[in-house]
């Protein structure tokens, strides 16, 4: 079986039910921990990411929350000294002992970084189809019809289709967060990491990525790390409590539900970081 096709697969075959609140599941993460050079940055991650939904991850600086996201795409592959160990599964399939290859496994999930990093020389058509052109793919009709779906879906298009050929950096950093989101999508990905993808935009455009993500959960499973506990708890339905132990390693506090994190959450420390007591 061709290996894309595989991961499909395997994720349409484990949709099952994980917390009845939040639906089906579409990621596991299972005894999770990344070393580097054998000093550990998170440990024993155990959680479910659920399908259609935007998780968030949430802690102080230091946490391992960039770390863990990073994971998920197999960045770490590109660290020397880093080793990541337990399981993390898309669907059925474990990223790192199913034999996929890293290229592959990022066209099914996507990422976006803190700062708006499209290709600056190249036109904004080509930054959206870059990803279907590194899979092969060259029917020009194809190509633009990705663009446009993938534009439209990150509420770009109304202002961009008349300069498709102008260079990405002619748009403005709330523009450029929303094309390198129209990249990321342009390949269909199930999955799409972003790491504090407003921390460098004004409230504007951080308020229309928060609206955009509202809107793009329907087609994609969203993973995000946010340091603004406002904006977890207004785009996210589960989050993630990850605080930094004696040791410096990340460690998995607590995991539920948005609402019930921040109104109930089961460990003390959850609170106080919410309510700002410390991190």
């Amino acid at each position: 079986m061709d290996p894309s096709t595989m991961i499909r697969v395997s994720t349409e075959m484990s949709d099952q039910e994980g917390d009845p609140r939040l639906g089906p599941i579409s990621m596991r993460f299972e005894d999770v921990s990344v070393t580097f050079h054998g000093r550990t940055a998170i440990r024993d991650v155990a959680f479910e990411v659920p399908k259609n939904k935007v998780t968030s991850l949430i802690g102080p600086s230091g946490s391992g929350k960039t770390t863990l996201l990073r994971a998920i795409n197999r960045l770490h592959d590109l660290t020397k000294g880093a080793v990541v160990s337990g399981s993390i599964r898309l669907g059925d399939t474990d990223i790192y002992k199913g034999g996929i290859p890293a290229t592959l496994l990022r066209t099914r999930v996507g990422m976006v970084f803190q700062r708006p990093n499209p290709f600056p020389t190249m036109s904004i058509f080509d930054n959206v189809v870059s990803g279907l052109r590194f899979n092969g793919i060259r029917k020009k009709s194809v190509l633009e019809e990705a663009a446009e779906s993938a534009l439209v879906a990150a509420a770009l298009w109304d202002s961009v289709s008349n300069r498709l050929k102008a260079h990405a950096s002619t748009l403005s950093g709330g523009e450029q967060q929303r094309l390198c989101i129209a990249r990321a999508l342009a390949v269909e990905p199930e999955v799409l990491l972003m790491d504090e993808p407003t921390s460098s935009l004004d409230p504007i455009s951080m308020r229309l990525i928060e609206e955009l993500l509202g809107e793009l959960k329907s087609r994609v499973t969203i993973v995000i790390v946010t340091h603004n506990m406002q904006q977890a708890a207004r785009v996210s339905d589960l989050c993630a409590f990850f605080l930094m132990g004696n040791d410096r390693a990340g460690e998995q506090i607590e995991v539920a539900p948005t609402k019930k994190l921040f109104s109930e959450p089961d460990d003390p420390r959850t609170l106080d970081y919410i309510q700002g007591r410390f991190g």
